[in-house]
């Protein structure tokens, strides 16, 4: 199990352009609770399964255990998950020693776009490219276990 610390942000310019690559994700949740959440998620042809604590109160970090499983189990396992998957292609965008994760919604999401950024601490310095947009970091709204639920297209 490990601390994970990341900031979100949405995106507000092109990104594409800069990103090295992108994979499809659909996912879906077994359990969305806060505290406990069990997420589900085929990533490209891989299947992971992820256990993630409560965010602290800035929402900025919080326990996380992930473990790769069968393919064939993923999908199984997305039958059984809650209402509400999600589905968007995620692209890797470098910036200087930092790693983006930009996420594009569809379906019930469609038209938001949101970047995090995983940090070794919550001081962790970084730069800000020109296409990143308003921090959203710690706004459960935009917690993919609460797109399930409340899709951004409902707001």
């Amino acid at each position: 199990m490990q601390q994970e610390i990341e900031r979100k942000f949405l995106v507000a310019g092109e990104f594409k352009s800069h990103a090295t690559s992108q994979v499809r994700i659909t996912q879906g949740y077994l359990n969305s609770n806060p505290d406990r959440c069990v997420r589900v998620r085929i990533k490209g042809h891989q299947g992971f399964l992820t256990v993630k604590g409560r965010s602290n109160a800035l929402g900025t970090s919080r326990l996380e255990w992930e473990q790769e499983i069968p393919l064939a189990e993923a999908q199984q396992l997305l039958n059984l998950c809650e209402s509400g998957i999600i589905d968007k292609t995620r692209y890797l965008v470098p910036v200087a020693q930092h790693l983006f994760e930009v996420d594009e919604f569809y379906g019930d999401n469609q038209g938001l776009i949101v970047a995090e950024l995983e940090l070794s601490s919550e001081q962790e310095p970084y730069l800000t490219p020109e296409w990143l947009g308003e921090e959203v970091t710690g706004d459960i709204r935009y917690y993919n276990s609460q797109l399930m639920k409340i899709p951004y297209l409902q707001w």
